[in-house]
């Protein structure tokens, strides 16, 4: 018996390869985006503009959004983190834009280089533009469980800041638990909290797998509603500025997983099982 829909939301292109020691060329980067435009994905994050001098990684961004095959029904998605890389990804033609905050002050600051509220500062001009445009924008929230300088994150904490990229206009809300620290109980303590002032069915679970519980976070999920999850395909990824944290959890994973419970992902597990050998040959794995 079929459970419903339930939608993953690549970012290996994106949030899995930025952490990559090895410099990877824009073909293999497109290659690896064409190969996922093929498994029946919806949105597919595939580029970042922001300073190579942060991250290096995501130099020719907009080489890889001029070279991938796009295929009707698949967005193809942008980091923008401040309004010169919205006019960048716009330029580019990203078909949606994501900005990113965080729920802690310090990983803010090192991430960033920003607190909450100046990183809050340079998204209302990228909301206003996006809204006059018709730019769909996606709002990341950081360190929904712990933060590598900070410490344990209260649920309130994340709630503040999803409810307030929210109201500034993003269509949902990504919660990440950037160095995979968040149980079962802690993920629900933090959702049950955040639903109270974001709509559950705009909101979306991004859980690295450090300590191999991001599929355990994932079921705790489904069962307060969330039907959206970011995944890197090979399981990529890691950030900069998270010292320690492990890869997102694989998209393989996941999809088998779901469709294991009875979930329909409407995606081609053989095609995306090719593109992970893909994203590990990229690595060196």
């Amino acid at each position: 018996m079929s459970l419903g829909p339930c939608e993953i939301f690549e970012v290996g292109p994106r949030d899995g390869l930025q952490n990559e020691a090895r410099p990877i060329p824009v073909e293999e980067k497109v290659a690896l985006v064409d190969r996922l435009s093929e498994a029946g994905f919806n949105r597919i994050e595939c580029a970042s503009f922001v300073s190579p001098k942060w991250v290096p990684q995501m130099v020719g961004s907009a080489e890889v959004l001029a070279g991938i095959k796009r295929r009707d029904g698949v967005r193809y998605a942008a980091l923008a983190p401040n309004m010169r890389g919205f006019e960048d990804a716009r330029a580019a033609g990203a078909d949606e834009v994501a900005v990113f905050a965080s729920a802690s002050e310090g990983f803010s600051r090192k991430n960033i280089n920003a607190s909450v509220e100046e990183a809050f500062e340079r998204f209302a001009p990228i909301l206003e533009e996006a809204r006059h445009l018709d730019i769909p924008v996606r709002g990341y929230v950081s360190c929904v469980i712990e933060c590598p300088y900070d410490g344990p994150v209260a649920p309130a904490q994340v709630a503040a800041v999803a409810d307030r990229l929210f109201a500034m206009g993003c269509y949902e809300i990504s919660l990440g638990d950037t160095i995979g620290a968040g149980t079962p109980d802690r993920i629900a303590r933090m959702l049950l909290t955040v639903r109270d002032v974001v709509p559950v069915g705009r909101l979306a679970g991004h859980y690295h797998d450090t300590h191999g519980r991001a599929l355990s976070n994932i079921d705790t999920s489904l069962s307060l509603g969330v039907r959206v999850f970011d995944a890197a395909v090979g399981g990529l990824g890691g950030c900069p500025y998270a010292p320690g944290a492990a890869g997102n959890v694989a998209t393989e994973a996941v999809n088998k997983h779901l469709t294991a419970l009875g979930y329909e992902t409407g995606l081609d597990q053989d095609a995306i099982l090719d593109a992970a050998r893909m994203a590990r040959d990229m690595r060196g794995d």
